[in-house]
C-alpha cells in the first residue's frame, strides 16, 4: 500500500455516481457519514460494476483522491447496506488485491507488556 493507515478506514458499501470528485466526496462523507472529511480516516467508494473504487484521505493541508479501475474482473465487495463499515489495513490490501476480506480477519493486535 502507499500509505501506512494507522486511523480508521471506511468502507462506504453503496455504489456512488463516479463523476463525483474531491468536492462531491467531502460532501458524502460528512452528509452521509456524519464523519469529519479531515480527520485523517481513509474513506473508500465504490461503483455500481465493481471494477472501480475512490479513496479520499485528508494529509495535513490538503486532499488526496485515489482511483483504482481494473481492467478485467472486479473487487470482491460484500453486499450493499446503508452503514459504512470499518475496515482494518490489511483487508484493504486483500480488497485492493482483489480478495473477499470479508472471509478473512486479520490477525489481533497484540501490546507487548513484558520484555526480557
Amino acid at each position: 500500500m502507499l500509505f501506512n493507515f494507522s486511523t480508521p478506514i471506511w468502507l462506504y458499501p453503496q455504489p456512488i455516481d463516479f463523476r463525483k470528485q474531491i468536492d462531491g466526496l467531502v460532501l458524502l462523507v460528512a452528509d452521509q457519514l456524519n464523519c469529519d472529511p479531515t480527520s485523517g480516516q481513509l474513506f473508500l467508494f465504490r461503483n455500481r460494476g465493481a471494477n472501480k473504487i475512490k479513496m479520499l484521505w485528508w494529509d495535513k493541508n490538503g486532499f488526496w483522491l485515489l482511483y483504482k479501475r481494473l481492467e478485467k474482473g472486479g473487487f470482491k465487495f460484500p453486499g450493499v447496506g446503508e452503514k459504512a463499515m470499518e475496515i482494518e489495513t490489511e483487508q484493504l490490501s486483500w480488497l485492493l488485491s482483489g480478495l473477499d476480506f470479508t472471509r478473512f480477519k486479520p490477525m489481533p493486535r497484540v501490546q507487548a507488556k513484558h520484555f526480557y
